[in-house]
């Protein structure tokens, strides 16, 4: 069978991320740390997995050497 994709992390494992079990504690940490995340209608901060993991989901291209253009 294989390996279900989940979207993102479920209340549980936010209060286990975040070591807290109320929103206002788990807000405060997750905008603390930098970790992206945006409020659902009851108030709750949803995280994505792909937030946690540092998936972007799309396949990354490299950047182009730099040269100059100044004429030597």
């Amino acid at each position: 069978m294989a390996a279900e994709q989940r979207l993102c992390l479920s209340r549980e494992e936010i209060a286990e991320l975040t070591r807290a079990h109320t929103r206002a504690k788990q807000l405060a940490f997750l905008r603390r740390n930098g970790i992206r995340h945006y409020v659902d209608n009851a108030g709750w901060p949803v995280v994505t997995v792909a937030a946690v993991e540092g998936q972007t989901g799309r396949a990354s291209t490299p950047k182009p050497a730099w040269n100059p253009n100044k004429a030597a």
